[in-house]
């Protein structure tokens, strides 16, 4: 650039030279010639410059042609740039990043050229990385057995996969539906635990069958806006066969117990038949006290079981919520969260009382301060919810996807009755039972009861 300034100025200088100073004037001064006698030309001119408005006006005409031509050859290799580099990002913005730019200036220019196409290149290789990543997660996402549902702030579906649209709409596409919609055609259960905002456990009839789900949801932010992520599992074959895991650890248990137990009372005998044999009767009572110890310490450990497996059925009654919360009082440490519903409830008092104390006692034992163990009971529809809730840590979805199973424990010298036993009576009554955690810390664990006479 600066040679074609330098250049154009050394042009115009020998224009405006030649136009005023020479070879110009004295050319004009050659052409008019002096009239001819006897055969002589005669000159009569004289070469003289022009001034400098003419030499002005002159070089002018002379040097626009010339400025034009040359500013078309200078400028039309950088037209023909800038509309290759503008169709090169429009072609970015579109998202294709095939495109590359042809050039042989070893210039400023066609250094720009080839940096731009080294772009292009790399925006191409992660663009074809990206591709891949996004096609190996969809696959994965895609096929997975747990039913994913990706909902907006306005709660319309951005996102499932095959299990998704299979378990909410026969298979056939979410997006851009509104979730609320859809789950009013499912189970109340499953409406209830996608309701409650948190981790849960439940359990709905399905295909004629009862299928145990366990809902994961969390919340964030997607460029910007706030989503909220469901992740339904299904555990029915998980819990039957962890079920039959449990059977197997229950009697184990109860082989070690009755071997540790009826060992003893085996040696007790045979030393109490001795001491008999040689006469020894003043030391055969002790004998019969370490019989009778262990004796009762077996059959104490028995009829907790025993009475799980011989549960009765209960025999449902109306009962007024306010006398039985004070008589609960009695037994178990809790405030009431809200006034108890005014009209009675429809169970068994001593069964359901027997739950209310176990599970208050599990919430006491959880690891939060005492006062935090609440219990509220409200009534939903034709059905009447029991909360027993506490400020502990919760549960880890392992435990919580376990936590119903016949005998499960966490507790080192635990049974697993507790649950266990509240389960089998919510169920007997015709209700059920549910574990979620709490916002803010701690677990909820609320047995739905019929409101009255099924």
């Amino acid at each position: 650039m600066t040679l074609v300034v330098a250049g154009s100025a050394i042009v115009g200088a020998l224009v405006f030279a030649g136009v005023s100073v020479w070879p110009f004037p004295q050319l004009l001064a050659w052409i008019r010639e002096a009239p001819v006698k006897g055969g002589k030309v005669i000159h009569t001119a004289v070469a003289e410059p022009f001034d400098a408005a003419t030499a002005l006006i002159i070089c002018v005409l002379v040097l626009l042609p010339l400025s034009a031509i040359a500013g078309h050859a200078l400028v039309e290799p950088l037209r023909r740039l800038m509309r290759a580099l503008q169709s090169a990002v429009a072609s970015y913005r579109d998202g294709d990043f095939s495109m590359s730019i042809g050039t042989r200036r070893h210039d400023e220019l066609g250094d720009l050229i080839r940096v731009h196409n080294e772009l292009g290149q790399t925006l191409r290789d992660q663009r074809q990385h990206l591709a891949q990543r996004e096609l190996l997660l969809d696959t994965v996402v895609q096929n997975t057995p747990v039913a994913l549902v990706l909902t907006d702030g306005s709660g319309k579906v951005t996102y499932a996969n095959i299990a998704g649209r299979q378990l909410f709409n026969q298979g056939k596409s979410l997006v851009g539906l509104d979730f609320d919609t859809l789950l009013a055609d499912m189970p109340e259960n499953l409406r209830e635990a996608a309701a409650g905002g948190e981790d849960a456990l439940f359990s709905v009839e399905m295909d004629g069958s009862e299928e145990t789900f366990h809902l994961s949801q969390r919340g964030f932010r997607l460029q910007g806006r706030p989503h909220r992520l469901q992740l339904y599992r299904r555990m029915t074959r998980e819990l039957s066969r962890q079920e039959v895991q449990t059977w197997k650890r229950v009697i184990r248990v109860i082989s070690h117990e009755l071997n540790n137990s009826l060992a003893p009372i085996t040696s007790l005998s045979h030393s109490g038949a001795e001491l008999a044999r040689r006469g020894d009767l003043e030391r055969l009572p002790g004998v019969f006290a370490s019989i009778g110890d262990r004796a009762r310490h077996l059959h104490g450990f028995i009829a907790g079981y025993a009475s799980f497996a011989k549960l009765p059925a209960p025999q449902s009654r109306h009962v007024p919520w306010g006398p039985f919360l004070d008589a609960l009082s009695l037994h178990a440490r809790f405030h009431l969260r809200a006034a108890p519903p005014e009209q009675p409830g429809w169970f068994d008092p001593s069964q359901v009382e027997q739950v209310m104390i176990n599970l208050i006692k599990n919430a006491h034992e959880s690891g939060g301060a005492a006062d935090d163990v609440s219990v509220a009971v409200h009534t939903v529809g034709r059905e009447v919810l029991i909360e027993v809730a506490d400020r502990g840590p919760g549960m880890s979805e392992t435990v919580l996807a376990q936590a119903l199973l016949p005998f499960y424990s966490t507790k080192r010298s635990g049974t697993g009755l507790g649950l266990a036993l509240a389960r089998e009576i919510s169920e007997a009554h015709g209700g059920r039972i549910s574990l979620a955690n709490r916002d803010g810390g701690g677990l909820r664990v609320t047995m739905v009861l019929p409101a009255g006479p099924v």
